[in-house]
Formats: structure tokens, sequence, C-alpha cells
């Protein structure tokens, strides 16, 4: 655990201490502040019509549905990009410096140091998802906000961003270079995505409930919404779970080579 911790501390102070995060965080701040005020007004426009439009969804009418669910689709869409740019050093950039053999050779297990990396990484992330939360913050200085469905659905997006974080700390952990790895996880978060159309394009029972099953919209539909299901929790850890452990596994194999 020790030997995780000091990663973890290491990774994180790496994060945190590079202008390249900051400039990320900028970015980010610089869309939602942008795109968030847009769909304010829109829903404010919606309010103030809504007699005359009966066509609305009644849905449409809460801000939650008009305005949050719609900012954490965007943030969703920019963690799909975002993330590989945080993780694609965390092991290709130690090999391309050959720092990594000092770390084999260091008193610390495979297991310790993907789990730090991945910490580390879910700290970035969670910093990330933390400026998305600061606009409903400052929303709720001017509406009555419901906050339980709505921190519900963040902790849904940051488990999504863990997710991404486990697939990309594996993709880097297969090169050497930082750019191969940031591709390559792009690949990686992108189709996920691609399995939950499946399910909408199969024609087979059976099929689509095994596509239903696998995927990461289905599971995250209903955290958005405020509601937690253990299944989906079960499933965003066990893949969460599963690339951590091929992580640990080139990680272990390096050391034979």
């Amino acid at each position: 655990m020790n030997g995780t911790l000091t990663i973890l501390k290491k990774e994180l102070k790496g994060f945190y201490a590079n202008p390249t995060f900051w400039v990320i965080c900028f970015l980010v701040s610089v869309i939602f502040s942008w795109v968030y005020p847009i769909q304010l007004n829109l829903f404010a426009q919606l309010l103030t019509n809504y007699v005359m439009q009966q066509g609305v969804p009644t849905n449409q009418l809460n801000i939650h549905y008009g305005v949050f669910l719609r900012q954490l689709s965007y943030l969703n869409l920019l963690l799909i990009f975002v993330v590989p740019a945080l993780t694609m050093k965390l092991f290709a950039e130690e090999k391309k410096l050959r720092t990594f053999d000092l770390l084999l050779t260091s008193p610390v297990t495979s297991l310790q140091i993907v789990l730090g990396k991945y910490f580390a990484a879910l700290g970035a992330v969670l910093g990330i998802v933390f400026l998305a939360v600061l606009y409903p913050l400052a929303t709720s200085t001017l509406a009555t906000i419901n906050w339980m469905p709505l921190v519900i659905a963040f902790f849904g997006i940051f488990l999504v961003g863990g997710v991404y974080a486990a697939m990309d700390l594996f993709s880097s952990s297969l090169t050497e270079n930082s750019i191969v790895a940031y591709v390559t996880s792009v690949i990686f978060n992108v189709s996920i995505w691609f399995i939950g159309i499946g399910a909408e394009v199969v024609d087979g029972e059976t099929a689509r409930k095994v596509f239903e099953h696998v995927s990461l919209s289905s599971h995250l539909s209903s955290l958005v919404e405020g509601t937690v299901r253990t299944n989906g929790l079960v499933f965003f850890l066990s893949i969460i779970v599963l690339f951590c452990f091929l992580a640990e596994r080139v990680v272990e194999s390096s050391r034979w080579r």
C-alpha cells in the first residue's frame, strides 16, 4: 500500500504541477462558459413560452433534463479526448525516458505501480469533473436545484471517466510512444460507445439483451437520471478492474524481458 501511495503522490503532483493539465482545464472552462449560458438561455425561453408550445415534452421543462444532462453529455464527449491526453504519458513517457526500468527495479509491485498511476489519473479526472460542477453550483444561487439526482449524474460521468482512465492506462502501458498511446486510447473510448449502438441495430431479442448488458450507455442512463443500480456499478467496476489487471500484466511481463 505504501508503494501505491508513493506513486499516487508522485503522479498526482505531476498532473497538477504540469502546465498541460491547466491548459486542458482552461479549454474545458472556455467550452463550458460558451455552451452552458446558451443552454440556460434556451431553457429560460422554453419556460417563458411553454404555455404556447403544447408539444414540448414535460421533462424538458425540468432544468435537470433541459440543462444539466446536456452539460453532462458535453462533458462526456470532452472526456473521450481529454482523459487520453492525461494518461498517455503515464507509462509511454517513462518507457521512452528509460525511467520505467528504474521503476521496475524499485521495491514496489506491478500492482502497486498500476494502482498508483490509475488513482492519480482518477484524481486528474475528478478535477475536470469538478470544473463542470461549478456551473450548476453557480446556477443554484438563482434557482432551486434538486441536488441528489444531479450529484448521482455527475458520479455516473465520473465513473465513465474512470473507465476511460483504466482503458487509457492500459493503452499507455503497451507502447513507448505517447502519440500512439493517445490515438489508441481515443479508439478505445469511442469503441466502447459503439457497443451500445449494437443494441439498437440487432434484430434478435437475445443479442439485443446481451448488447444492452455490456453497453456503457445503458448503465449510464439510469445514473444520469438520478437512479443508482447495483448492476450498473458492478459493470463499471468490472471494466475498470479488467483493464487495470491487463495493465498490471503488461508491467509484470516487462520485468521478465
